[in-house]
């Protein structure tokens, strides 16, 4: 399992992850998210992003964690926590030194470092930002941050993503029945009738 950068070919993908998991998709750039793939079978596990908030009249920029999200089958593996790993690697590497996540979910990502920040105490962009979440997910969402150097990794995700192996497909596998196909009399494109 390792996560990297999203490619273009990856955007179908993406967006149908994202409306599965019921997450917002606003201004949606493929080449902003990262996503986790396994290396046996090259499944894409997760994924996340980085959304850059630009400040008015000399304010700095800020930077969010935003749209992270992991397919149920490859939950409870240490995925999640090695997408916001390189998103926070790469918030670093971009000069940020400090990240932002607005979230229903606060819990998973004290586990790593982050705190609350009081809704005052957020910068302009993204306390309009929290207003739009709230919005669309509800009123539990709340502002997280992390000094980039301040990031934990739990030793268990470590081991779990080592070992990252999908739990047992819900989904049957797909037949020419399912398409409204009889196949004991279809015929194919290139069938020679021999």
């Amino acid at each position: 399992m390792y996560v990297r950068d999203a490619k273009n070919r990856d955007e179908a993908w993406l967006l149908d992850a994202i409306e599965q998991l019921g997450l917002d998709d606003v201004a949606f750039r493929s080449r902003d998210y990262v996503i986790a793939v396994d290396e046996e079978s090259n499944d894409r596990a997760g994924f996340g992003r980085l959304r850059l908030h630009r400040g008015d009249d000399g304010e700095e920029n800020r930077i969010e964690l935003t749209g992270i999200g992991v397919l149920p089958e490859w939950r409870d593996r240490g995925v999640g926590a090695h997408v916001v790993e390189r998103l926070v690697d790469t918030a670093a590497a971009d000069g940020f030194e400090t990240v932002y996540v607005l979230t229903d979910q606060p819990e998973y990502l004290t586990q790593f470092g982050f705190e609350r920040v009081d809704t005052d105490d957020l910068p302009p962009a993204l306390s309009d930002r929290l207003t739009e979440k709230r919005e669309f997910l509800g009123g539990g969402v709340v502002g997280l941050r992390l000094a980039v150097d301040d990031f934990e990794m739990p030793s268990r995700f470590r081991r779990a993503f080592k070992e990252a192996e999908p739990t047992g497909g819900d989904e049957p596998e797909e037949s020419a029945e399912d398409f409204g196909i009889d196949p004991d009399s279809a015929t194919y494109k290139y069938d020679t009738g021999r």
